[in-house]
This record gives structure tokens, C-alpha cells and sequence, in this order.
């Protein structure tokens, strides 16, 4: 179920619109060398160079998924689905997994802040 809004993953939508995609050394990419994308969301100057609607899926919940992770991009840039996955699963109650989830994000150095709810 997972949407990745990233600048390199959206780089054809917001050329399309006028906008372009830059990628510094040793920084995320940034639209019109700006703001990541999920900052220029609502950006006045940026806002015509990037589609803001979100993604909505359906899906219906059994007995074989069980978990739902929502977190913000801090944590999936240096953790897959499946390792949030599976950190998660270990705990009983969702707190702790995503105090876990937390821990593990900020012990591989992520570089964007991680925000997590259950």
C-alpha cells in the first residue's frame, strides 16, 4: 500500500508543470532547488509545479495483514517495508514498535525527521 511522494519519483509530473527536480551533493532532492516535495506542497511558489492530491487506497483488512506502519519518509529512506515490518511485529502493543521503529530509524542515521502513529 505503500506511495512514495519523493522529487526523483515525481521528476517527470513536476517537469511537466514548469518545475525541475535538483539533486546537491550530500542533500535530498529538491524541487527548483527549493523544498523536498512533501514541504512544497503548499509552498505559494511552488504549488503549480507539483500535484498534491493524495493517494487513497482500499483494501480490505483479514487474518493476513494484520499491521499497518504509518510513518513519514525519516524512517523508509533507510529501512525497508519489510524490516518495518518485521521490527514492528515483535511487540506487543503498537507503542512500543513504534518507539522501536523510531530507535532504529535515528540508529541508521536517517537525515529527515521520522514521525510515527498508530
Amino acid at each position: 500500500m505503500t506511495t512514495y511522494h519523493e522529487p526523483n519519483t515525481k521528476r517527470g509530473n513536476i517537469k511537466n508543470r514548469g518545475g525541475f527536480v535538483s539533486n546537491m551533493s550530500g542533500d535530498v532532492p529538491r524541487v527548483n532547488r527549493q523544498l523536498a516535495v512533501s514541504r512544497a506542497f503548499d509552498d505559494k511558489s511552488l504549488k503549480s509545479h507539483l500535484q498534491s492530491d493524495p493517494d487513497i487506497q482500499w483494501t480490505n483488512i483479514d487474518n493476513n495483514k494484520n499491521i499497518l506502519i504509518l510513518v513519514s519518509d525519516g524512517l523508509w529512506k533507510v529501512m525497508s517495508n519489510q524490516e518495518a515490518v518485521d521490527i514492528a511485529k515483535k511487540f506487543k502493543y503498537p507503542q512500543k514498535g513504534l518507539k522501536q521503529l523510531i530507535a532504529e530509524g535515528v540508529k541508521r542515521d536517517s537525515k529527515d525527521g521520522i514521525l510515527c502513529c498508530c
